[in-house]
């Protein structure tokens, strides 16, 4: 995701490493790798130009600072950071929206969301997907309107997915989209559903027999929320929809789909510049669960090739049970990590959704590898199909396959695999155990410190800013201090005094000792 306008803004960080001062020469030299990467990425030229001109103007004349405070501490600042921090302010200004991406009504008045689009942009899959995250997410009860009669198949569908979801489905054989509109909302209102959605006909363009009907919707029912389904990959012919859906209709946001298929991404920038209505939520895979809200801030990291360590803590915290990701951290530090949590952890990955996305919210991951590098979601089911085929006592004791190698020809042959894959994992496998113990050796004795296993997380990923060269990035060192003050914090603030009580025990332990040497002293006399 985002390929295309990540390259363009990483090589021109990459220009302006070196340099003392934002001038004009360099910033035009930055800019032009820039202008290249958004209109290949298919931005709309005015939104690029736009762009353009207001980067240059805030960093033109910027002199490097070397270093900044935060919180207390220095922070070198170069001159690719300071580009970097401009074109993030300006790109979040140009995607950001004020308030929740959904109004609701106030109780009892059920809340509307009206659903339009083009058809093939993915509309009754959204409604479906976003019933589920109002339920999921805000604990609301939707109920799912099919008013698209236009579309065969289109209520059937819909149908299929309110019962995968768990909503109800509100449809009339034959009726009109305004009345099946109209009687939904009473449904809604006799089922106690404080959420109706309405999904409405599309076309394959657009038409005025469409707007006419779907403005007729708009007035009959006067749902809070409008929003248009808009399909990614189709670049600047999704702006120009949003455009001419928003004049005719007022729209509340729209919903960018099959964001995960477009390297360009151009439309996620353009259309709130061009519309005035800003993306609310993006659709990432095909699972009725990969539909999140949009955050400028997130989505504009990524862009820039820093990743999205807040989006990818909320994927995180949506499939792993807090309680046992630590007791099963705690074992695995003590040495004990079996195939089973081996093949725990990649179901896990798996659940999290696309892996290729949540590797592009890595921060900096895209400059670690090739240009094109893509996950091969097959691999992770080679490896689950290997570690399936092996007996229980095999997952529990990997290093029976160095005693006996017959047993490595019938997993591989369970599996489908070859024998040198199933070696090959196997020795992934030993590494990541032995990897494991050795941290949890040299960590063993401050974890039994309250509040120190954060606080020893938090010094290695301030470590790991400094030594990895991000030290000049403000969020991550953010992040780090914000690590470092929660941790002293569970310590009730022991954090500066650890020292001065260290000193008071070795004191009294010398103490001790003397006493003791005198009193065997006298027990010889």
């Amino acid at each position: 995701m985002f390929e295309t306008l990540t390259k363009g803004f990483r090589n021109a960080r990459n220009r302006l490493a070196g340099v003392t001062e934002l001038s004009e020469e360099n910033i035009d030299q930055a800019l032009r790798d820039v202008r290249l990467s958004l209109l290949e990425a298919d931005v709309e030229l005015g939104v690029t130009k736009a762009f353009l001109a207001n980067v240059k103007q805030k960093a033109v004349g910027q002199v490097v600072q070397t270093a900044t405070k935060s919180k207390g501490r220095k922070i070198k600042v170069g001159p690719a950071e300071q580009f970097v921090k401009i074109c993030q302010d300006e790109l979040e200004s140009m995607m950001a929206f004020e308030g929740e991406p959904v109004e609701f009504a106030k109780k009892p008045k059920p809340t509307g969301v009206m659903m339009v689009g083009l058809q093939g942009s993915g509309k009754t899959t959204t409604a479906a997907k976003l019933a589920r995250f109002l339920e999921t997410t805000n604990s609301r009860k939707p109920l799912l309107v099919a008013a698209d009669i236009a579309r065969p198949g289109a209520i059937e569908q819909l149908q299929v997915l309110g019962e995968q979801v768990d909503v109800p489905v509100f449809s009339i054989p034959g009726g009109l989209p305004i009345a099946i509109c109209k009687r939904g909302l009473a449904e809604a209102k006799r089922l106690k559903c404080d959420t109706v959605i309405y999904d409405t006909a599309g076309r394959l363009a657009i038409d005025e027999p469409l707007m006419e009907e779907l403005s007729e919707i708009r007035s009959s029912v006067e749902p809070q929320n409008v929003f248009l389904v808009v399909d990614a990959m189709i670049g600047q012919d999704s702006v120009k929809t949003a455009k001419a859906f928003h004049e005719r209709l007022g729209l509340s946001g729209v919903i960018l789909t099959k964001l995960d298929g477009d390297a360009r991404g151009g439309a996620a920038i353009s259309i709130k510049s061009v519309t005035g209505t800003a993306v609310k939520f993006v659709g990432t895979g095909e699972a009725l669960d990969r539909l999140e809200e949009f955050r400028a801030e997130g989505m504009a990291s990524r862009i820039l090739g820093m990743g999205d360590v807040v989006g990818l803590m909320k994927d995180f915290e949506e499939v792993v049970d807090e309680t046992k990701a630590e007791e099963d951290a705690k074992r695995m530090l003590r040495g004990q990590f079996t195939l089973d949590d081996f093949l725990e952890q990649l179901q896990m990955l798996q659940n999290m959704g696309p892996l290729q996305d949540m590797l592009d919210k890595v921060p900096f991951f895209a400059e670690s590898v090739p240009d094109g590098f893509q996950v091969d979601e097959r691999e992770i089911g080679q490896i689950k199909a290997i570690v399936s085929s092996m007996t229980r006592q095999e997952r529990a004791k990997a290093e029976l396959f160095e005693k006996q190698p017959t047993r490595l020809v019938r997993v591989a042959k369970g599996s489908g695999t070859s024998e040198k894959q199933v070696a090959e994992i196997l020795q992934r496998f030993a590494f990541m155990r032995q990897m494991m113990g050795s941290i949890g050796a040299q960590a063993g004795m401050l974890s039994k410190i309250p509040g120190m296993k954060q606080l020893a997380a938090a010094n290695r990923l301030r470590d790991a800013i400094q030594t990895g060269g991000l030290e000049g990035n403000p969020m991550m060192t953010n992040l780090a201090d914000s690590l470092l003050q929660a941790a002293v914090a569970e310590q009730g603030g022991i954090g500066p005094n650890t020292t001065e009580r260290r000193t008071v025990n070795k004191s009294k332990k010398k103490s001790k000792r003397k006493m003791q040497k005198k009193s065997r002293r006298k027990s010889r006399r």
